[in-house]
């Protein structure tokens, strides 16, 4: 028989000294319990054996207690599982689903928050992120991921973890990971680096949060794209920084421009291998030029290649970092669109004469990354599984991208523009003047199409209307009915295509 799981022991004070029977007291500090919510129905309470030795005291008043609570029903035994809170408790006791913190007394006093938390919008969910299916952005081809290959990698490295791996303090990261990124990254993306420079990280946006906390200050001055990564955004806004929006054009950032606006930014953020969200590729002379500006103003680039692995109508496009000679370009990847979101693994590549300083930062936020699937990617890359994995996820979402752009024009004719086709899991659609992306989107996604607007995307006041549209995790075959909800949704195109 499977042995029973212990329960987790409530918060039940005993008084020796007080006049009130200890079996009194812990009857009364379970029916509170319940009545608080503290504990749930169904909910499996400790042993009297374990209990007693929690509380320090005899079983004979736990016992006791027990049979009072099992007589009067709050309490319920089954048979080789041990007690429970009645499931069938009286509705009144039950009340308390979810506990309401008591609000804040007049006359507390002042309650100073950091001038950083000031800085950024309140968070909100928006309603066509929540969803799973057509359009999301950001969600790969889960159901072709190779589950098995790394569960047994998991297995592995549970069972039999190395000393070195499991007290590994690295700030960067453990050297073996850090060897196989760097190795991936000289190899398809043409970074220069040794493991040295590489820094794991919970994802990109640490990796954004630990850059601005090194190169930037309250009131550096940053390039954004326009329009841009919004979560990017947020990163330096909260650190005080002044955001300059610099359009991008079909070759990617208008360099020109940037250098009109703030000619002496402290940094640019570009994404120039797949701008993010339009889809442009940085032209080889905009490199030059941006590359050029960072050395003679003394600025800093940040590269975020998020999602590069996917191109469909070229070999990938090498790193804007591989061109760099003077070691300004900040180089940022990521494993949330290769593998899949949740896994939270990133990394940098930092030049060499700031590592000390990453490493300082790094120590401060959260000293070390987890261990377990570093070990786990790393042989997931050393023994072929990734590569495999990007080149059959080329081809997939190659597919699943024509089968999207063909409906849209089956379907849209002319009227909506697309972008960004060439490379990545999403491309963007813009809408005519008069439509609102944002009610067309918080409307769609009552219905379960996830369309995300593309106007959040600028800082400017007169954004551009549209939708970034993902396609990594809709087949084909299902690809025609949902551009059709698509199409129901926007009703001015769909009479003019009617």
């Amino acid at each position: 028989m499977a042995k029973v799981s212990e329960a987790i022991a409530p918060v039940i004070a005993v008084d020796r000294k007080a006049p009130k029977p200890l079996h009194k007291q812990i009857y009364d500090g379970f029916l509170l319990a319940i009545v608080d919510g503290n504990i749930r129905p169904g909910q499996r309470v400790p042993s009297s054996r374990t209990l007693s030795v929690e509380l320090g005291i005899s079983r004979i008043p736990l016992l006791n207690a027990y049979a009072q609570l099992l007589a009067e029903g709050y309490f319920e035994s089954r048979k080789g599982g041990g007690t429970f809170v009645s499931e069938s408790l009286p509705e009144s006791l039950t009340v308390c689903e979810e506990k309401t913190p008591p609000p804040v007394q007049e006359g507390a006093g002042p309650r100073p928050v950091a001038r950083r938390a000031l800085l950024l919008t309140k968070f909100a969910r928006p309603p066509w992120v929540g969803g799973w299916g057509a359009f999301s952005v950001h969600q790969p081809a889960f159901d072709r991921f190779p589950f098995p290959i790394w569960s047994n990698l998991i297995t592995r490295h549970s069972k039999g973890p190395s000393l070195s791996a499991i007290h590994n303090t690295d700030p960067r990261g453990s050297e073996s990971c850090r060897e196989a990124i760097c190795n991936y990254l000289r190899t398809a993306r043409a970074v220069h680096c040794d493991p040295s420079q590489v820094m794991v990280v919970a994802g990109s946006q640490q990796a954004l949060e630990i850059s601005a906390r090194v190169l930037l200050g309250n009131g550096s001055a940053v390039w954004m794209e326009e329009p841009g990564y919004r979560l990017a955004r947020s990163v330096f806004q909260g650190a005080g920084c002044s955001l300059v929006p610099v359009p991008v054009d079909e070759d990617g950032m208008i360099v020109s421009a940037g250098i009109k606006q703030c000619p002496k930014a402290r940094a640019a953020y570009v994404t120039p291998s797949h701008q993010y969200p339009l889809g442009s590729t940085m032209s080889a002379s905009r490199r030059m030029q941006l590359l050029n500006w960072a050395q003679s103003s003394g600025s800093w680039i940040i590269e975020d290649d998020y999602d590069s692995e996917y191109r469909f109508e070229s070999m990938p496009i090498a790193s804007l970092q591989g061109l760099d000679r003077n070691a300004r370009v900040i180089y940022v990847g990521t494993f949330s669109k290769v593998l899949f979101p949740s896994l939270r693994l990133g990394y940098i590549a930092i030049p060499p004469d700031l590592v000390d300083h990453f490493i300082a930062v790094r120590t401060a936020m959260d000293i070390f990354p987890p261990y377990l699937h570093q070990e786990v990617i790393t042989d997931f890359m050393r023994e072929g599984h990734f590569a495999r994995h990007i080149r059959r996820m080329r081809l997939l979402y190659s597919e699943r991208r024509t089968a999207l752009v063909e409906n849209i024009r089956d379907q849209f004719g002319s009227c909506l523009e697309v972008h960004g086709t060439q490379a990545g899991m999403h491309l963007t659609v813009t809408l005519p003047k008069g439509l609102s992306d944002h009610e067309i989107a918080t409307r769609a996604a009552r219905k379960g199409l996830w369309l995300w607007p593309l106007s959040p995307s600028y800082l400017s006041e007169a954004p551009r209307q549209g939708f970034i549209l993902g396609f990594g995790n809709t087949a084909v075959e299902d690809m025609p009915r949902a551009v059709s909800q698509l199409r129901a949704e926007v009703p001015r195109l769909n009479a003019a295509t009617g």
